[in-house]
């Protein structure tokens, strides 16, 4: 997005205008915070108005009572549960009529709630026999601690509050009360196939503190609202913006830490971790969890972690003390941790994770996570993602049911692999996928198949999936038995369900309704299911199911969910250095129809296309929208020859000569034993490499 008026400057200007920025700063900071306030003096006049025959009779005291009333009220007034809302801060607000210490109330007024729950989790437990509701209870404390801690981070943002950075804050509100949302949510999941009455116990503890957690999310929501609709100049304006771009000069701003940035060029030859893990025994450390012991507490510095080639059969929880956490391994399918924990064997869906990341800022390269139990097992996940502002980059997660959990905040994933058979991408994250590659596996015989089961609760939470110029395939085991065991790009897990597939490829599994409904007709008129601009045999809209959830947009509404604005991914992900589309890419309609138009005689030669310029044709044809008979012919090539692709990806490079040596020895070795023809006769009027490449070992 331009942002005019905020470029980058030289020489002395730039001093004029640091004056200029800083005194726009000031009075926007200022009449942002007269503006939260007219939020509740207009609601409030309105309340005014409509009572206007009203009188007080009981003095000062009284029109205090009845002033700091009408500001709850109009606090309370875009919330969904409003008497609970007036009831709590009426209670715990005293006289105050301030907005700012009115939300800070609510959020600790929900905080309390929620700790009160957590004592009535622990007077349960002794009363529960069934194992898995046990569980399902210790998962709500450890959840339940999850909530307060980002409805703390709410409360602490709005005790700060920098109105310079006024979008950036409401953001981070409505991403931190979405995962209390969540949590809470999470915790009553854990009672479904319980038995007693401990599941309808909890639901009841936890009903006020999930109706003020929404609440919360609607008041900051109502906010965002109104700024947005009177077009206030910071708001979807970063003024700092200059910070979000790296500088001509190629150096980063300083909040970006020297780990974060050395990660695109990093190999096992030039990083400098923290900490080696490697099963040889060359490293400090055999196994991953030793070295995590060595990551400071609630670090603001990276701390990278090397874990060299090897399977590590254990698993691994990234905990929310360990903030800015790297780790980079040699290969995603050299590097792999793997585990079998699973829900059959009476382990809950939260806790079967190989790897757990809940800690923010945690960046993974070149990692490959797995779960091995199995489809008879079940939900059985690979990892788990909690952290804020989190990167997987060049990552493989590969298990069946439930394999990768994209649980709560923001995430980016790039140039990854995603394999499973029901819901392998699910949860209630704001997840941007890009060019990554979903996989679906062979189920059990009864088995569907889905890719996507979005868990939003609430229709005010900024979370969804968006896969971006993405691969939807099929694993070899699986394609022969594709019209058997039937594949869907989503369905929705919760009511507000939300996932966004755009300029993705989408092979020929997809059946042409396209998702499935969860069970009845839950979520379908609620969800938001889009598609735009894809590609493949699979992407054709015709036959698609027309639920009211099913949604058009338009090239200007889908610009929303782009990287950028989504989970504002300039001002975190840009930086690092990772391969990152901020937007929609302008350039590939042009590559398409010099392709198309101009070197269509090149279709015939296709099997000597590089995987690079394979992915450029991809790319290129999902621009222009249609499903042409070059589509299909190219997912057709592609689904034949990628699996051989990967295989000659691990093989060494090629090195002429190693190779002209090799044939140059065995040439001079079959002259010594009386072959038919002398070296120096077969190379004759020949360059020595030329000559080389004429035979074979």
């Amino acid at each position: 997005m331009s942002l005019n008026g905020y470029g980058h400057v030289s020489g002395d200007q730039t001093v004029v205008n640091d004056g200029k920025r800083k005194k726009r700063i000031a009075i926007i900071g200022v009449s942002s915070l007269i503006l939260v306030a007219m939020v509740v003096a207009v609601a409030v006049g309105v309340n005014h108005s409509h009572n206007g025959t009203e009188q007080s009779n009981g003095g000062a005291n009284s029109g205090e009572i009845s002033t700091s009333m009408k500001a709850i009220k109009a606090i309370c007034q875009p919330t969904d549960y409003k008497e609970a809302c007036v009831d709590s801060l009426s209670s715990a607000a005293g006289n105050t009529t301030d907005p700012k210490e009115l939300i800070k109330v609510a959020f600790k007024v929900a905080m309390n709630k929620i700790t009160d729950a957590v004592k009535q989790s622990d007077v349960l437990k002794e009363l529960e026999k069934d194992p898995r509701a046990s569980q399902a209870l210790d998962n709500c404390n450890e959840l339940m601690d999850y909530a307060v801690d980002d409805l703390k981070s709410s409360f602490e943002q709005l005790g700060e509050f920098d109105l310079s950075k006024l979008d950036e804050i409401l953001g981070d509100l409505k991403i931190w009360l979405s995962a209390a949302v969540t949590y809470q949510e999470t915790c009553l999941d854990g009672f479904e196939n319980t038995t007693g009455n401990a599941g309808e116990s909890m639901k009841k503890a936890l009903k006020t503190s999930g109706e003020l957690t929404r609440n919360g999310l609607a008041i900051v929501t109502e906010i965002a609202s109104v700024l947005t609709s009177l077009q206030i100049p910071t708001f979807n304006r970063r003024l700092l913006s200059e910070e979000s771009e790296i500088p001509a000069n190629g150096e980063f701003p300083s909040w970006v830490s020297a780990g974060k940035r050395r990660l695109l060029a990093a190999t096992p030859a030039t990083i400098k971790p923290n900490v080696v893990v490697a099963k040889d025994g060359s490293g400090k450390y055999k196994t991953i969890r030793e070295a995590i012991h060595d990551i400071p507490t609630k670090s603001n510095q990276t701390f990278v972690i090397y874990i060299k080639a090897g399977v590590y059969e254990e698993h691994v929880l990234i905990n929310k003390t360990m903030t800015n956490v790297m780790m980079i391994g040699d290969g995603p399918t050299k590097t792999k941790i793997t585990g079998n924990k699973n829900f059959v064997d009476g382990i809950p869906t939260f806790h079967t994770a190989t790897v757990a990341v809940v800690g923010t800022g945690f960046i993974a390269k070149n990692i490959g996570f797995e779960n091995t139990a199995g489809a008879v097992k079940h939900q059985a996940v690979a990892l788990r993602v909690q952290s804020d502002m989190s990167i997987f980059y060049n990552c493989k997660m590969d298990a069946y049911q439930d394999t990768l959990y994209p649980h709560t905040h923001r995430q980016f994933y790039r140039d990854c692999t995603i394999s499973g058979t029901i819901d392998f991408i699910f949860g209630n994250a704001a997840a941007v996928f890009q060019n990554c590659k979903m996989v679906v596996r062979k189920p059990l015989e009864n088995q569907q198949c889905i890719v996507t089961a979005q868990g939003r609760k609430d229709k005010r939470e900024p979370t969804g999936f968006v896969l971006q110029n993405c691969t939807i395939t099929a694993d070899p085991l699986y394609y022969p038995f594709r019209k058997i065991n039937l594949a869907y790009l989503g369905r929705p897990w919760k009511e507000y369900s939300r996932t966004i597939i755009m300029q993705s490829q989408i092979d020929d599994l997809i059946q042409p309704e396209g998702w499935l409904p969860w069970m009845g007709d839950f979520g379908l008129n609620t969800c938001f299911y889009s598609e735009y601009r894809n590609r493949g045999p699979g992407a054709a809209l015709g036959k698609r199911v027309k639920w009211r959830g099913i949604k058009n947009i338009t090239p200007q509404h889908v610009l929303d969910f782009t990287a950028a604005r989504f989970i504002r991914g300039d001002s975190w992900i840009k930086a690092t250095g990772v391969p990152y589309t901020p937007g929609l890419s302008a350039v590939v309609f042009i590559i398409v129809t010099t392709y198309v138009d101009h070197r269509k005689d090149t279709l015939a030669n296709c099997h000597s296309i590089e995987p690079i310029s394979r992915d450029t044709l991809l790319a290129s044809i999902a621009e222009t929208g249609k499903q042409t008979e070059l589509a299909v012919r190219v997912s057709t090539w592609k689904q034949k020859i990628e699996h051989s692709l990967e295989e000659q990806d691990l093989r060494p490079p090629f090195d002429i000569r190693e190779y002209g040596g090799r044939v140059l020895d065995k040439l001079s070795l079959e002259a010594d034993y009386g072959g038919a023809m002398s070296f120096a006769g077969a190379k004759r009027n020949m360059m020595l490499l030329e000559f080389s490449l004429q035979f074979r070992n």
